[in-house]
């Protein structure tokens, strides 16, 4: 299971695995889409174009994540495909792919105001990479 939703007292704490940083970065992206909005099908004409840069790994996670949160509050756009690429630590780069949302289409999800530093950790365990995070809801 690449994401995985765990205990949190008041917001949603998940923990993300995947195989290489790039991976983990897209399933990130692609468990806070479904958070927010169950059943995004990524659509071709939907698509942007994501660069951050950041001080660490953590940062570029964080700021990420931020991006895509924006881009869904912004302009209404829930991207729940992205194909990530890094260099380094610091800098990123995505295309990212979704749909418009729809409260009929994307009912049963849970409003997500922030991304938080709070417990965001990276790691490894064995062969895969794993990001724990809180997201303010």
């Amino acid at each position: 299971m690449p994401y995985e939703i765990l205990p949190h007292t008041a917001d949603v704490r998940i923990r993300v695995t995947a195989s290489g940083l790039p991976s983990l970065f897209a399933e990130a992206a692609r468990a806070m889409a479904a958070i927010m909005a169950p059943g995004c099908v990524p659509a071709p004409a939907v698509t942007r174009e994501v660069t951050v840069e950041a001080e660490d790994l953590e940062g570029l996670l964080h700021d990420f994540l931020s991006e895509l949160l924006y881009l869904f509050d912004a302009e209404g756009l829930l991207l729940c495909d992205c194909r990530v690429s890094l260099e380094g630590t610091r800098f990123l780069t995505a295309t990212c792919r979704g749909e418009e949302f729809s409260r009929e289409k994307h009912a049963g999800g849970a409003e997500i105001k922030g991304v938080s530093f709070s417990g965001l950790r990276i790691y490894k365990e064995g062969e895969d990479d794993v990001f724990e995070i809180i997201f303010d809801v």
